[in-house]
């Protein structure tokens, strides 16, 4: 009889499979760029140590102004997807937590991105902005606490039970919502899984797994609506790839403090650029009015 983790394994690569087939046709004739390939990689390479993609991504694209900011979460999204899977079955595989644990945290934050990426693949440029900007100072404040020691340690269990449980599939449904906003869920995952008392390392098979649940879910709305840059998308994936594989088996023991207080910088000035353009186009719409 199938395990449960076995079970686990064999329906993300359904999804996989599911999202590949659904996204193939749209990505194949997209050209190469090498601007997207570079960021690609590098952002991949930091995801797999935990430090999260999607705010630092979201600062490049702002660099360039390479995607448009309405069609950056859906570009996360799906550009990240399945690099995140390769992710997920490395730690699912090599890091110890509570199997029915890690089941249900990972169905609360699928639950949260197909809800949320209903709601912000209709959203409009302006209101993605305003939102984008929010929670990106959000989460700076989260990744300086972290990297200040702040973050509580985990007491050394491997999983939830009674209120904490529900605690956390509260939380990462939450976090799942945000995810569809462009808002990485790592950062805010580790500090969940801290304060649930759960040993840090569990963060990683419980964040990843359900990224790689949520993002093809999430992705695919975004996809059917059109709401992604699908160049960017498609090179951020290919790329993507080889870094998970070296970033996991080669310096997954590197000291990553420094790392990540340049991260919080990133992310401010990411977050004040995308509150700034949110006024720009306020002030521009009364122009015009």
């Amino acid at each position: 009889m199938l395990n449960l983790k076995t079970l686990l394994f064999i329906l993300l690569s359904v999804v996989t499979v599911w999202f590949v087939a659904a996204w193939y046709e749209e990505s194949r004739k997209k050209a190469w760029t090498t601007y997207h390939s570079l960021v690609g990689f590098v952002m991949c390479f930091l995801d797999t140590l935990g430090i999260g993609n999607f705010a630092t991504t979201t600062s490049a694209f702002k660099f360039r102004s390479s995607v448009a900011d309405e069609k950056i979460p859906g570009t996360l999204n799906v550009g990240y997807a399945i690099p995140t899977v390769a992710q997920a079955f490395i730690y699912i595989t090599i890091v110890e937590v509570e199997i029915v644990t890690l089941v249900l945290m990972i169905i609360a934050a699928v639950a949260g991105a197909w809800l949320g990426a209903g709601v912000v693949s209709h959203w409009p440029r302006r209101k993605i902005q305003i939102g984008m900007g929010c929670a990106l100072l959000a989460a700076a404040v989260l990744m300086a606490l972290r990297a200040m020691g702040k973050v509580p340690l985990g007491e050394g269990t491997y999983e939830l039970m009674g209120i904490k449980l529900w605690l956390g599939l509260a939380g990462n449904f939450a976090l799942g919502a945000l995810m569809t906003l462009g808002i990485g869920l790592y950062a805010p995952c580790l500090i969940l899984v801290g304060l649930l008392g759960m040993v840090e390392t569990t963060a990683f098979p419980i964040m990843m797994g359900s990224c790689a649940f949520l993002m093809p879910v999430g992705g695919i709305r975004f996809i059917r609506v059109g709401s992604y840059d699908a160049t960017a998308a498609v090179v951020m994936t290919l790329a993507g790839l080889p870094a998970v594989l070296i970033a996991a088996y080669i310096v997954g023991s590197m000291n990553l403090n420094y790392v990540r207080w340049m991260v919080v910088v990133v992310v401010v000035y990411t977050a004040t650029m995308m509150l700034r353009s949110a006024l720009r186009e306020r002030a521009g719409v009364a122009q015009t009015a």
